[in-house]
């Protein structure tokens, strides 16, 4: 049984609901009608409960609470965990940082009339033979971590008085060393050490090494040598790799989790990359293969020669022209217009099998994965990393970095998708896509982040500044159709990629 976290309203009018987690995801509390825990809203008649008040954020089997600066504040077991000044304004409320919590099993989370309590069920493992122990006897289980025995090693220890509990002990797939303390005792799986992680040219080269050694996992990428480093990120690497016999290049693309792995985690993010390799257009980076070896995905990709637009954008020194950015934005929304409606054969359906699903949802668009490739003296632009960053993080590989900007681009996001980690429908990329082109026009972002404001709140109070504000030389044709299709307040305005497409050539 997976890791679960899970609520339960015990005090208020909506006692009795009771909500579950068993994967990446998080949620903001409040009285605003945006706010929903699944499908369900908080009274919107308790006083007590500020718009938007707090937020959980949960990657089972931990989980945190942050407020958000509420007006009669947040407590965890009756300790107030957050509360604006008394007489101040929401929006002086949001310049301050209010700190993430830890929530424990048992814990009691109160936010106005309404009580939660927690429970989590954190999957115990045989400190000898690291197998999962039903969860009716873990439960009884004294939880000392990695010192409890499965049935069968317990019988073994008594039939052998030197067989003693051992003190569960995990080795990074690399370098072999114990990691125990860098993973804690709450998760268990493969696990790639922080030194291994830190040196991406050794640890590309021992992957290469053990591919050419006949690891039937590694097959996909048997045959490469690695020419250098096309970029680094916080879920991934990216190198220029070469097949020695016939010197094609490849983009090779390696995701490192930052957490221990278990069989559920890498399962959902093979499924996820498989559906990604359905995806055949132009104007989209195509994924050859997929694996997973040694506490690593990898993946070999297009090699798009142009590189990235916000290098782009770095080497011309800031904001692209009006046609450049056109053109690029076109491409996109082609390649996107074809992923939101593809035939994806690889979905997976509740009777486990496979069958034809209808597109997919990129939701992690920014100029950092749209790319150039250049030939023959004409250049054409890609949507790279398909899906892959925001799979990576709902299966919780990413560990817990949601209130940091290292979870995602909030900077490309709308409201919806910071109220609703897992909304996933197409129009959350049609919105960053007009994000990505403001952003090409003008070098700036949609909306103004200030230094000593929270970002999350920044999307969900500030509406994106107009862009002729930033740079007036855009036709008001053109600025008109940007402005539209950055409004998300109730809703996203523009909601298909065909709209918005046609909408740019029309205003060009």
């Amino acid at each position: 049984m997976p890791a679960k976290v899970a609520l339960k309203i015990t005090d208020g009018k909506l006692k009795g609901k009771e909500f579950s987690f068993n994967e990446r995801t998080s949620c903001i509390f409040g009285r605003s009608a945006d706010c929903k825990i699944t499908e369900t809203q908080l009274p919107e008649d308790d006083p007590f409960v500020s718009r938007h008040h707090c937020m959980l954020d949960i990657n089972p089997p931990e989980a945190t609470i942050r407020d958000f600066g509420s007006l009669n504040g947040t407590y965890l077991n009756d300790v107030k965990i957050g509360q604006r000044a008394r007489g101040s304004a929401p929006e002086d409320a949001h310049k301050e940082k209010f700190p993430e919590h830890d929530i424990k099993n048992g814990d009691r989370i109160k936010i106005g009339n309404s009580v939660f309590s927690v429970t989590i069920h954190n999957p115990c493992h045989c400190a000898r033979c690291q197998k999962e122990i039903p969860e009716e006897l873990s439960a009884k289980a004294e939880r000392k971590p990695g010192l409890f025995q499965c049935e069968e090693c317990f019988r073994k220890a008594e039939k052998s008085p030197g067989m003693i509990p051992m003190k569960k002990r995990m080795a990074c797939k690399m370098c072999g060393k114990d990691v125990s303390p860098e993973i804690g005792y709450t998760r268990v799986g493969d696990y790639v050490c922080k030194s291994c992680q830190n040196e991406p040219m050794k640890f590309i080269e021992m992957l290469l090494d053990l591919a050419k050694s006949g690891n039937r996992d590694l097959l996909a990428i048997d045959g490469y040598r690695v020419l250098r480093i096309l970029g680094q990120g916080g879920m991934g690497i990216v190198y220029l790799a070469e097949k020695e016999k016939t010197g094609e290049k490849i983009a090779l693309k390696v995701m490192i989790p930052k957490i221990a792995t278990d069989e559920k985690a890498k399962a959902d993010f093979l499924r996820e990359t498989e559906n990604t390799k359905a995806l055949r257009h132009k104007n989209i980076v195509q994924l050859y293969d997929n694996g997973y070896s040694n506490a690593t995905f990898f993946m070999t990709l297009d090699y798009c020669n142009g590189g990235s637009v916000d290098k782009l954008m770095f080497d011309k020194g800031g904001a692209l022209s009006i046609d450049e950015a056109c053109r690029i934005t076109l491409d996109v929304l082609d390649g996107l217009e074809y992923a939101h409606y593809a035939e994806i054969p690889h979905v997976k359906l509740s009777n486990g099998e496979y069958g034809k699903g209808r597109g997919l949802v990129h939701r992690d668009i920014s100029p950092h994965n749209i790319f150039l490739m250049n030939s023959n003296g004409t250049s054409c632009a890609k949507l790279g990393d398909f899906g892959l960053a925001k799979a990576f993080d709902l299966a919780g590989l990413s560990g817990r970095t949601r209130t940091g900007t290292a979870a995602g681009k909030p900077f490309y996001m709308p409201r919806q998708q910071v109220l609703n980690y897992k909304f996933s429908k197409p129009e959350v990329d049609v919105w960053a896509v007009a994000a990505s082109f403001y952003k090409m026009l003008t070098n700036d972002f949609p909306r103004n982040f200030p230094k000593d404001q929270d970002v999350w709140q920044t999307v969900l109070q500030n509406r994106p500044v107009p862009i002729r504000d930033r740079n007036k030389s855009i036709p008001k044709k053109l600025a008109d159709v940007i402005d539209e299709a950055l409004i998300d307040n109730p809703e996203i305005k523009i909601k298909t990629a065909a709209e918005l497409k046609e909408r740019i050539r029309l205003a060009m």
